[in-house]
């Protein structure tokens, strides 16, 4: 995605390179923001049929033009000399089947702490409506397999994020940037619950779906259009 956040064009000489760049971006945005610690976590932008995705194992910062590193929607590596996320099939499940462009995973604080309190994060913020509705905790799997993919599929129907249990999160979005930002809020909303949950003799107050799904429609026309 480029900096405005339309997707390149895959016919374009520099398609590639740029979403790699942006790509590299977020990830380091991700560390800068805290939202990841060494390694964990990673990020893949859909182009044309190509999907680049953050290598196993290397620190955002070194991270390189030359370290590009593609795969086909099989999973077959077709770009880079380094291997993919371990969380490759996690990634590669989204884009078949939903329209995602861009899937941004992180181990964030908060929202991993939720993952292991509940079964999906409580309405204690109306933003919830920008993932569709309450947002799920998928069952607990090891990384990096099929089952966790599965997992998160089911708890990703009809929304655009949810939790992995004792693990992290997972965001998706048409471009990077919303993807990013959903990852960010998510993270607050977490931590908003466990911050309002944390006062001794008060339960925080809760909106209800209906409630969520007002501000839902408000949204389909929010910030600046055309």
């Amino acid at each position: 995605m480029t900096e405005t956040g339309h997707e390149p064009d895959p016919a374009h000489p520099h398609a590639i390179e740029q979403a790699w760049r942006d790509l590299v971006a977020t990830a380091r945005r991700s560390a800068a923001d805290g939202l990841v610690v060494g390694t964990s976590g990673n990020v893949s932008v859909r182009v044309g049929d190509l999907v680049l995705v953050t290598p196993s194992g290397v620190p955002y910062d070194r991270l390189t033009p030359e370290d590009t590193v593609a795969v086909g929607l099989d999973g077959r590596q077709v770009l880079g000399r380094l291997k993919p996320t371990s969380e490759l099939p996690m990634h590669l499940a989204l884009y078949r089947t939903t329209d995602a462009r861009a899937v941004v995973h992180t181990h964030a604080v908060h929202a991993t702490a939720v993952s292991t309190l509940v079964s999906e994060l409580p309405l204690i913020h109306y933003m919830a409506a920008d993932f569709g509705g309450p947002v799920r905790v998928a069952p607990y799997a090891t990384y990096g397999t099929d089952a966790l993919a599965a997992h998160m599929l089911r708890a990703l129907r009809d929304r655009t994020g949810c939790l992995l249990q004792n693990h992290g999160t997972v965001t998706y979005a048409g471009t990077l940037d919303k993807a990013y930002d959903r990852t960010a809020q998510l993270e607050w909303m977490c931590r908003l619950w466990l911050t309002a949950g944390s006062v001794p003799g008060h339960t925080p107050s809760l909106l209800t779906r209906q409630q969520v799904r007002e501000v839902e429609e408000r949204l389909k026309g929010y910030g600046q259009q055309g």
